[in-house]
């Protein structure tokens, strides 16, 4: 015996349900409710903003629908039941909640010879380099869990950066930074820098920036070598420099509590903010590059509103590294004791989130979040670590961004596309958004009276040191020349003069001479 079993019902449900999410989605794209078009008058006007309308909800629609197929992970937070707070949640309830992939993000790796570690990733979160300060560099293939190379350079290592893949990267060793392939080789040594305490590279401008014990800011070209910048900072030694992703400004924290920022441009900083009344510990920018935080020596740690450059938010505790994830989370490093603050409700008011404590005597140098993924690196006196931070990590990727998963082909394209658009360094500045527009005429300050007479004076000690050359015949007699250089003061004071002499408007009483007053009352009469 068959049985048909009628599904006509169940197809309708599933459409309904598939309709009702788009129209959730394509909400979320409109921009804000229609106008009522009803009670318009003007019925050309009224077809012109109909047509309008609908182009905006096929935009929309076209939006929601591309949202469905190509960001298909949401990302989510962690939340307590109840009055539970998520800050006293410990790593190993949630390692025994994840799937099996995501617990193998969770791990402890001791080195306890080599430390204390510094940690970065490439943009896609795949690889990562660890560097140890007594030499120990290794680079980590993150997503199978193997190590490429590991090198003993034999010497004091400060920091480590990638270059515009993960086939280079720079280290700061004892005496000057060096470049390194992804075997180990060494490519290049740059002696100008200097023995350097802190390695940045802007990827779109293809610099490597570098600040050396002495206060020097360099700028180096990795594509051709030319050293584009050297700007003497002024304001003394520091290890705090960090670069705004959003327009490429180097900050560096200064030991006065002051942050400067620089462009290679430029031998001046763009801005000079007092920020901490000591020296200033850390310094984080947020990915969208309008919030900075910073850590002070007297236990504060500000976020700062770069638009406005005003103090949003103050927090208490006392930090040596910050870091801020790719949906905004912030973490705090001290001791060994980890804090991750969030943003959760969008209102720029951050409160703690989660809390981590290492092993204890364990000193944490530098955490760093790893992109595209809920993950975040800590670097200490004993290795590394890795705990997973919920929410921290953007849960889709574009390729054409960050390929995780990129092959070897698809890396060399990546790499000439990236060649063919690098940006000069004039480019570098506070408001990108000004590159393309066009400067509005400056309208011409008036001198001051003070400006006016230096100018006068200036003109006259001109006149009086001119040559006379010397002619015969008596012509050359010291009166003269005594007369010619009193003629050419007069002249050199003229135009001063006239500059700022009142004209006034011929008038017919004071400026008409008697002898043409008769024609005037003529002309009046006539």
């Amino acid at each position: 015996m068959v049985v048909k079993v009628d599904n006509t019902e169940s197809i309708p449900a599933t459409d309904e349900v598939i309709s009702e999410e788009m129209d959730m989605k394509k909400k979320k794209y409109l921009r804000g409710e229609g106008a009522n078009l009803k009670d318009l008058k003007d019925k050309k006007l009224q077809g012109q903003l109909v047509v309008q309308e609908e182009l905006f909800g096929k935009s929309a629609a076209a939006a929601a629908k591309a949202e469905k197929w190509l960001m298909p992970s949401e990302g989510g937070y962690l939340e307590g039941d109840g009055i539970e707070k998520t800050w006293r949640i410990k790593q190993d309830a949630i390692a025994s909640e994840v799937d099996i992939l995501s617990s193998r993000k969770q791990f402890d790796i001791v080195l306890p010879d080599f430390g204390p570690y510094t940690l970065e990733f490439t943009p896609s979160g795949r690889y990562m380099a660890a560097a140890g300060r007594k030499g120990h560099i290794a680079i980590v293939d993150m997503k199978n869990m193997s190590a490429i190379k590991e090198l003993q350079v034999r010497e004091t290592v400060r920091d480590v950066v990638f270059l515009h893949n993960e086939l280079f990267f720079a280290a700061a060793q004892k005496k000057y930074p060096y470049i390194y392939n992804r075997e180990g080789t060494e490519l290049h040594c740059m002696k100008e820098h200097g023995a350097v305490l802190k390695l940045q590279f802007l990827r779109n401008h293809f610099l490597l920036a570098s600040i050396n014990k002495f206060g020097q800011l360099h700028y180096q070209d990795v594509t051709t070598g030319q050293m584009v910048a050297n700007v003497r900072t002024g304001l003394g030694r520091t290890d705090v420099m960090q670069v705004n992703p959003f327009n490429g400004v180097v900050a560096v924290g200064h030991s006065g509590g002051t942050v400067s920022m620089w462009k290679p441009t430029s031998a001046a900083p763009l801005v000079k903010m007092l920020c901490h009344p000591g020296p200033v510990m850390a310094l984080a920018f947020h990915p969208n590059g309008h919030l900075m935080a910073t850590a002070g020596m007297e236990r504060k740690i500000k976020i700062w509103d770069l638009r406005k450059f005003e103090v949003l938010q103050t927090l208490t505790g006392h930090c040596k590294s910050l870091d801020f994830s790719q949906k905004g989370l912030l973490a705090t490093a001290t001791g060994s004791f980890v804090q991750v603050y969030g943003d959760l409700a969008g209102s720029q008011n951050y409160s703690r989130y989660m809390t981590h404590s290492v092993a204890k005597g364990y000193q944490v140098k530098k955490v760093t979040f790893r992109p595209y993924e809920d993950v975040l690196g800590i670097g200490h006196s004993m290795g590394w670590s890795s705990i997973l931070i919920p929410g921290s990590g953007e849960p889709n990727f574009d390729s054409w961004v960050a390929n995780p998963f990129e092959t070897s082909k698809q890396r060399r394209e990546k790499e000439i596309r990236s060649l063919l658009d690098k940006l000069p360094p004039e480019t570098i500045m506070l408001d990108p958004t000004k590159i393309g527009s066009v400067r509005p005429e400056r309208k011409k300050e008036k001198p001051s009276k003070e400006d006016r007479e230096a100018e006068m004076e200036a003109a006259i000690e001109e006149a009086k040191n001119i040559h006379m050359k010397k002619k015969t015949k008596g012509r050359s007699k010291p009166s003269k020349i005594a007369k010619k250089k009193q003629e050419a003061v007069e002249k050199a004071k003229k135009p001063f003069l006239e500059q700022h002499t009142n004209k006034r408007k011929p008038t017919e009483e004071t400026q008409l001479p008697k002898s043409l007053e008769r024609f005037v009352r003529k002309k009046a009469a006539a």
